[in-house]
């Protein structure tokens, strides 16, 4: 007997479509699923990402300006550790703390430029990273006039 001539295949299956057939019985939809206009979901998804994004935009600005507190502790404990003698340490720990800062309130604008957002205010993260950042030059002005004294 040769294959496929007059016998039926096993295990085929017919795959009706929905839409041209009206005799097909509708499916019920599964719990949890409600049928909804895409556009409004889209819409609300976007509004909520955008939010999401606006606020983390906010707490990353924060951190940027707070960022200059650490590194004014690490100096201040490094300029106690370099003692009020003049030596080639004390000398770089001074350049490096009155530079370090400069060139910080040089670039705040670069700094926040990634937290730009009409939803986000960075004036008030970028005047506390002004006010470290002096603090910080005020800290390398007092050690120079301790080594001078």
């Amino acid at each position: 007997m040769e294959k496929g001539k007059g016998l039926a295949r096993r295990w085929a299956v017919e795959l009706h479509d929905a839409s041209s057939s009206s005799s097909s019985p509708a499916f019920p939809d599964p719990p949890g699923f409600t049928r909804s206009a895409p556009e409004a979901d889209d819409a609300a998804s976007a509004r909520q990402r955008k939010e999401t994004e606006a606020a983390w935009k906010g707490q990353k600005a924060w951190e940027v300006a707070q960022a200059p507190f650490k590194n004014l502790m690490m100096m201040g404990f490094m300029m106690w550790m370099a003692g009020s003698t003049v030596h080639l340490f004390s000398i770089g720990i001074v350049f490096s703390a009155l530079w370090q800062p400069f060139n910080a309130l040089r670039s705040v604008g670069k700094v926040f430029e990634p937290f730009k957002d009409p939803r986000v205010d960075t004036l008030a993260p970028k005047l506390l990273f002004t006010a470290l950042n002096l603090a910080a030059m005020g800290l390398g002005v007092w050690k120079v006039s301790i080594i001078r004294g």
